[in-house]
């Protein structure tokens, strides 16, 4: 068959594409731990994660996770900070520890053929990191230095101060860094909280890249070996108290010419069933370059360089949020569109050409998302450590496509009140 070079290519729409997430292996290591694996991608490389409950979310004293995460990798009893970031250059390895609101993650970023040895070295951070005083003052310190520099930034304090009101201070979604908490860390805090949440026995596996039965056995022989006995860990249940006013005024830089805006609610996390629909109509309002927020109050309006709004589903809850930097004489004015626009779409239904630009948008980065092995892993981790199986990928991709204008007008109408919004400015 002879290419026709003057005939354009046809042009399919992201909707009409099937999609398909890529099997996941899972394999329980000798001493029963779950490893979730796959195979994809075609340069020698992989990534290993290891997920433990040890996020804000189970800490018994203020900041305790994230000084723990941050000081897992600084010592152990046979290798100091200065060792282990050492053999990790010297075989062009990334560790990176982290502490989010339900879990933390440890990930290792390789070439696979550096594997066999880099897994004792991550193994011994596991198990035997010993949080060196000295390290623990210096983290401390640069810690403070760190939150002092943030605080004189209106969309740090804004950021902080939208989730505390949302869900309350005390509550570990709301819960914010404060100089005298990271001040009142010992060194004890950490060990404790390190021994409970970071038992190997509590962790789940998951690695991808250019890997296979070899890959596997290697992880087996270091991570498989007997266990100590799993930590029966009972996080407490917290709920998230009315906050007693709607708005909230913060002026944080007397000088400051600009206001930074943040407008919130509740709203259910991945289990609910509205939750889906509404990645589709935060989309459209304000979760792309093309939304309704940016064509208004930047395109339209001017009043800021972008605005845009987010959902953020946790393990134990959840929110929206609009997030906006725009000048202090108009802050007002940004706020009053916002609301414009929640209107509008509650009374009038999307038209059939924007509602099909957004599923393309969407359908669109998920193709991109499942072209590669580290994105296709977080699909799967964000799968598996919610409870969900390749079913709920399935029907996401089926209300993404089917979605009706109408079905979001109706969604729109049920979550879009004005009076169920708090706002914070920080100017």
């Amino acid at each position: 068959m002879i290419l026709d070079r003057k005939a354009s290519p046809v042009i399919h729409d992201a909707v009409e594409f099937e999609y398909k997430l890529p099997p996941v292996n899972k394999q329980n290591l000798d001493n029963g731990l779950p490893l979730y694996w796959l195979d994809a991608g075609v340069q020698d490389v992989v990534q290993v994660d290891w997920i433990f409950p040890a996020g804000l979310w189970y800490e018994q004293k203020p900041s305790v996770a994230h000084a723990t995460a941050g000081l897992l990798k600084n010592g152990t009893s046979s290798h100091t900070s200065e060792q282990i970031h050492e053999a990790l250059e010297f075989n062009g390895a990334q560790l990176k520890v982290s502490a989010g609101n339900d879990y933390a993650t440890i990930t290792l970023y390789s070439l696979t053929k550096h594997l066999p040895a880099l897994l004792p070295m991550v193994y011994e951070i596991i198990t035997d990191a010993t949080f060196p005083e000295q390290e623990v003052e210096i983290h401390k310190h640069n810690a403070i230095q760190r939150l002092l520099v943030n605080l004189r930034q209106c969309e740090f304090v804004a950021n902080q101060r939208i989730d505390a009101l949302l869900f309350g201070e005390v509550h570990p979604y709301g819960r914010f860094s404060k100089k005298e908490n990271i001040a009142a860390l010992v060194r004890e805090d950490l060990v404790t909280f390190y021994h409970i949440h970071y038992n190997l026995a509590n962790a789940r596996i998951f690695m991808a890249g250019k890997v296979g039965e070899n890959e596997v056995k290697w992880i087996n022989d270091i991570f498989g070996k007997p266990l100590s006995e799993k930590t029966e860990i009972k996080p407490e249940v917290f709920s998230s108290p009315v906050p007693a006013e709607r708005i909230y005024r913060i002026n944080n830089d007397p000088n400051g010419v600009q206001g930074a805006v943040r407008i919130g609610r509740l709203f259910p996390n991945r289990h609910h069933p509205d939750y889906t629909p509404m990645v589709v109509l935060n989309t459209l309002f304000g979760g792309y370059f093309g939304s309704r927020l940016m064509s208004n109050i930047r395109e339209d309006k001017g009043y800021t360089y972008g605005i845009y709004s987010s959902l953020s589903p946790e393990i134990n809850g959840g929110s929206m949020t609009i997030h906006t930097e725009t000048g202090r004489d108009v802050v007002d004015n940004a706020i009053k569109e916002v609301y414009h626009e929640m209107e509008v779409l509650c009374n009038k239904a999307a038209s059939e050409e924007e509602l099909l630009l957004v599923k393309n948008y969407l359908l669109g980065g998920l193709l991109a998302d499942l072209d590669g092995p580290f994105s296709i892993l977080q699909r799967w981790r964000t799968l598996i450590l919610n409870g969900f199986t390749e079913d709920y990928f399935n029907s996401n991709i089926n209300i993404y496509k089917t979605i009706t204008a109408k079905e979001l007008q109706a969604l729109a109408q049920k979550y879009f009140s004005a009076k169920d919004f708090y706002e914070v400015v920080v100017v």
